[in-house]
């Protein structure tokens, strides 16, 4: 065993946040030791909390084993370039472990109501989650969480008013929905909305949080590049359905966000309304939408596909009744959802 079949085998774990492989991504710390099967080295990631260690280390692990020799000993180091990476409160006060936006490139795909029932899931783990409704113009967080009737108030705090989050099902969340009548439009320009949600993010009294998600508008606009400009976003989840025009839509909204001037991970991609199964009949799958498409996108784009949740009529109507379906702990839903935060888990 030599040191450039290390790095050969390395050639074929590609780190998910931009589809390249360790070596083309420089993460291969020049420290490869060989000692006859053993062998040690170290992977150099941006920041200490970046979503995708555990998994880059296990499958680095079996690339090794896989292309070299299934009885080596390999044992690899982490190391960052950028360490606790906490925001500054005169820059930003959202102090959270990990920022995840969750975004569709088209609307009507089920964006929301995966953003909803990750946060009650992550909060049902023990976390303390943070949720900015950040969707201006359709903001449907409040009605999904039950909290369509409440009313932010203004807490005092080192001499600063902030905005109080409304706390539902253990998650804090701040919604434009929150600061207009139900019926009322939002017809706003694009720097009207851009500073509403830099105030809903930089006069709130967030706290501290493990999860902050983040409910991004359809699409590609202003807002997705002041919430880039103002965060330190950990990753992106994209959501869109198995038929080829949301497909589309998914895939420039990955590229937006591989741009080299934007350059935020993509955690995973979510396939919702995957198949439908009727009550009556459980063993049947109906793909409506078509078959497999979110994961032949992913594995084009070598990201990962976090889930494929199926069309339930129970999923729909939680969320229009305000109680997401990830409260039911025994719901197949409700465990889909556990499996995507568990995989979100550093």
């Amino acid at each position: 065993m030599y040191p450039q079949q290390i790095i050969d085998s390395l050639r074929h774990v590609r780190y998910p946040g931009n589809g390249k492989d360790l070596i083309e991504s420089g993460m291969l710390e020049d420290d490869i030791r060989i000692s006859g099967l053993e062998v040690s080295f170290s992977l150099i990631f941006d920041k200490d909390n970046d979503p995708f260690i555990r998994s880059v280390v296990k499958a680095a692990e079996t690339a090794i084993r896989t292309y070299i020799d299934e009885n080596i000993a390999v044992h690899i180091h982490t190391k960052f370039r950028h360490t606790n990476l906490k925001p500054a409160d005169d820059t930003n006060p959202i102090q959270a472990r990990h920022i995840i936006a969750v975004h569709s490139g088209k609307g009507g795909v089920g964006k929301s109501t995966v953003t909803a029932n990750l946060a009650v899931a992550l909060a049902a783990r023990g976390y303390r989650v943070g949720l900015l409704d950040a969707d201006i113009h359709g903001p449907s967080i409040p009605k999904m969480l039950h909290t369509e009737d409440a009313r932010p108030v203004s807490v005092e705090e080192d001499g600063r008013t902030l905005i109080e989050p409304i706390e539902q099902y253990g998650v804090k969340m701040l919604s434009i929905g929150f600061f207009v009548e139900p019926e009322q439009a939002v017809i706003w320009r694009g720097g009207m909305a851009s500073n509403a949600i830099k105030q809903l993010i930089q006069d709130a009294h967030w706290g501290s949080l493990d999860y902050f998600l983040i409910d991004l508008p359809p699409g590609t606009s202003d807002i997705h590049l002041t919430l880039i400009q103002s965060l330190p976003l950990t990753g992106v989840i994209v959501v869109t359905t198995p038929q080829p025009v949301a497909l589309t839509d998914a895939r420039k909204g990955v590229e937006m966000f591989r741009n080299d001037k934007v350059n935020v991970p993509i955690l995973g991609l979510v396939e919702n309304m995957s198949y439908f199964t009727p009550a009556e009949l459980p063993d049947n799958k109906y793909y409506i939408f078509g078959k497999e498409g979110g994961k032949r996108l992913a594995e084009e784009l070598h990201i990962p596909l976090l889930a494929e949740i199926p069309l339930v009529q129970s999923v729909r109507e939680s969320g229009d009744e305000g109680v997401p379906i990830a409260l039911n702990a025994g719901h197949p839903a409700a465990r889909i959802f556990d499996d995507i935060c568990r995989q979100l888990e550093p």
